[in-house]
């Protein structure tokens, strides 16, 4: 699957419906089996991952999938500037269907968050290569959960910072990631009888309406401090002040340690916005002033546009990996 509207919504729509199998015949309790095989461990960014492999056959080597999952929290450390929690699980469910990475789910199991990704037991070295998934369950820890009616900024974090997390360590084309937007956040705009992002819990809404908030906040941090932060910088001050997913905030008090974190209050003057008015953004005058033009399938970016360098400033990376992370044991 790849992080494109059309495939991205109907390999949601896939994993849902999968979800409703497999997860309803495991309890939460039930998910860190003790029977599983051994644990593995990767180092990454100054966390440890846990990784077991649940019985099945897999057309690929453990290494390969170990290296994959590492690259995943590789860009989530990039983005952050750390990994978001010192400690994390993630269950390789392999499953006799599809031919990649098919559904993942992040969950609390006491106080270690712990990912559970179902893939194909015909996955390939190609379907890790475009894989999403991995590095969007890992987002996932890096912001406090908070209520239900706050979900959309939940996945919606996860779907804006996903392929910029990825394009940051080389994984994806700037260009994918702008041309993914534009086919994307349209579905995310509100439509007839619409009440906010908070009153307003469509698919739609949830992850392309959370991703358009995302946009609209960090292209006004970065306006607004010429360029100086973005939403990169609001979303590692929440991680610095311990606002990950093992800790339950309220929604207020993460976008204000955000917003301090970036000296201009655009987080909540936004969320005050949009959540609970279907608030209705010009995207095509949006595209023209960043300088994103649609061109066949990609994009062409125009570097004479009014606020071309705020793309740049986005897709700009913050560290240096080798310094960030470690190797597989």
């Amino acid at each position: 699957m790849n992080f494109v509207g059309k495939n991205f919504a109907t390999g949601l729509v896939a994993a849902f419906c999968f979800f409703s199998v497999f997860f309803e015949s495991q309890p939460v309790s039930a998910l860190p089996s003790e029977s599983s095989s051994a644990s593995d461990y990767v180092s990454v960014g100054g966390a440890v991952i846990e990784v077991t492999f649940e019985g099945g056959d897999l057309s690929l080597p453990p290494a390969r999938l170990m290296n994959w999952i590492r690259n995943s929290g590789c860009a989530v450390t990039e983005y952050y500037g750390s990994f978001p929690v010192p400690k994390v699980r993630v269950k390789v469910v392999p499953v006799p269907r599809g031919g990649g990475v098919v559904l993942g789910r992040t969950v609390m199991i006491g106080e270690i968050p712990q990912i559970t990704v179902a893939i194909s037991e015909f996955a390939t070295e190609s379907s890790l290569r475009d894989d999403w998934i991995m590095t969007h369950e890992m987002v996932h820890l890096a912001f406090p959960s908070v209520s239900e009616d706050h979900h959309w900024i939940e996945e919606g974090i996860a779907t804006y910072v996903e392929p910029i997390a990825r394009a940051q360590i080389g994984d994806l084309p700037a260009e994918k990631v702008w041309r993914d937007l534009m086919d994307g956040l349209p579905r995310g705009m509100p439509a007839a009888g619409d009440r906010g992002l908070d009153n307003t819990h469509t698919w739609g809404r949830t992850y392309w309406g959370g991703a358009l908030f995302c946009l609209l906040a960090d292209d006004q941090i970065h306006r607004r401090t010429n360029n100086r932060f973005g939403l990169q910088d609001a979303l590692r001050g929440i991680v610095r002040a311990g606002g990950n997913m093992s800790q339950e905030w309220p929604l207020s008090r993460a976008l204000k340690v955000g917003d301090d974190a970036t000296g201009v209050p655009v987080l909540t003057e936004l969320y005050n916005r949009m959540k609970a008015t279907p608030m209705t953004p010009d995207l095509s005058e949006l595209w023209d002033d960043l300088g994103v033009r649609a061109s066949n399938n990609s994009v062409m970016f125009q570097q004479d546009a009014p606020h071309a360098a705020v793309v740049r400033s986005i897709m700009a990376r913050r560290v240096k990996l080798e310094c960030r992370c470690g190797a597989t044991r």
